[in-house]
């Protein structure tokens, strides 16, 4: 079966959705089994964050080294291998280091990917970014909806996390092995690459982007179903409804949110979206029901949908240094941040509450409103986004 290229992309956001997302929704379970307090999970899972710090910073010129799809078959199937380890282990350090080795991974799955689709885009010569980390927020949905199901029905962590990385496994080689490297942007990547990618002045309003949208993505996926379970006392089916309801509207606005992109500009849409993802999170903080919840749940998903994938375009597109670079950086600074929220939410949880924990976020999306000017206004003719010109003086 013959498959496009952006088509395998959108195939290994899918896959690695799917893999972080079917450990993510056992939060609960692997809370009880490591028998850890909120603010100690928190500490045990910024592993992944320490571990794609490093990535993102020194891994740019092995990536370019090995190729797209060497890249992919490492990280993809990686990320998913140890992730299905983690039920195993009963202790929590052990644990640590586990997350730790997967976001190695996963940091070098995030440059490969998002540079890749980007390089595709120039061939396509039309907008497919925001549809690829849409099949990211599909995967999410997929795996939660199944989670909610498979933790009502009683099934372990342990077969859950296995069946799911067999899954990965067969699908991902099948995917990953018709892989080619797309040609990279000429005048974006000439001259030598330095090997540690660090952020610029420039590229700082970007990130502040990307850092509010992942904080919000982390306290919808992270600390939903703790949430639903702490406030609400709810049946573990209707606790992983706020998980399954805020990666659905992720991904739905996600797939279709292009076409608006195109008429009303970069700017337009991001503001629109971060002011759904402050009503969204003021909702889930003043929730009296638990519907109210699961709606604030939902205006988080589509709130925070497309705002990263916005900068990502951006940042691949500036004309300073490579693109490799650019995303990377913007990854230590936004991508880092959906590591960090389990650890700094789960401590305000565990002094402050929970409904507290989620107030964190609106300081950075108002901040972030103030930071949109850094995306384009419109499309150009011939795919090239308005923020390519501005951001060369940025």
């Amino acid at each position: 079966m013959k498959i496009a290229p952006q088509q395998r992309i959108y195939v290994c956001f899918f896959l690695f959705a799917v893999s972080l997302g079917a450990l993510l929704s056992r939060m609960p379970d692997l809370q009880v089994a490591l028998g850890v307090d909120k603010s100690e999970l928190g500490l045990t899972l910024i592993g992944s964050a320490i571990g794609a710090l490093i990535s993102l910073t020194f891994s740019s010129p092995l990536i370019a080294r090995l190729g797209a799809r060497t890249t992919a078959f490492i990280t993809v199937l990686g990320t998913s291998a140890l992730l299905s380890l983690v039920p195993w282990i009963g202790a929590a350090p052990v644990v640590f280091c586990l997350f730790f080795a997967e976001g190695l991974l996963a940091g070098a799955l995030e440059i490969n990917l998002n540079v890749e689709i980007d390089r595709i885009e120039a061939q396509l010569g039309r907008g497919v970014m925001n549809r690829a980390h849409g099949f990211w927020s599909l995967g999410f949905f997929v795996t939660a909806l199944v989670s909610s199901v498979v933790r009502q029905a009683g099934i372990s962590m342990q077969l859950h996390l296995a069946v799911t990385f067999v899954a990965v496994l067969f699908i991902g080689i099948w995917a990953i092995a018709g892989m080619r490297n797309a040609p990279a942007r000429i005048t974006l990547e000439e001259g030598k690459a330095p090997p540690i990618a660090l952020p610029t002045w420039g590229l700082m309003p970007l990130c502040v982007i990307g850092i509010a949208a992942f904080l919000v993505e982390g306290a919808g996926i992270d600390w939903s179903a703790i949430y639903m379970r702490d406030v609400f006392a709810v049946e573990p089916f209707i606790g992983g409804l706020g998980l399954t309801l805020f990666t659905f509207c992720m991904a739905l606005a996600r797939l279709f949110v292009d076409p608006l992109v195109d008429r009303f500009g970069a700017r337009a849409v991001a503001t629109m979206l971060l002011v759904l993802s402050a009503i969204g999170t003021c909702a889930v903080w003043g929730a009296p029901h638990a519907y109210v919840a699961l709606a604030g749940f939902a205006l988080m998903g589509a709130g925070c949908s497309a705002v990263y994938p916005l900068a990502v375009s951006a940042a691949a597109q500036r004309t300073d240094r490579a693109a490799y670079l650019n995303v990377a950086a913007l990854g230590q600074m936004t991508f880092v941040v959906f590591f960090l929220a389990p650890p700094l939410l789960g401590f305000i949880a565990e002094h402050a509450g929970i409904r507290t924990s989620y107030l964190v976020c609106l300081p950075l999306i108002i901040y972030a409103l103030f930071s949109v000017k850094a995306l384009a206004t419109r499309r150009a003719a011939g795919g090239a986004s308005v923020a390519t010109v501005q951001s060369v003086n940025g």
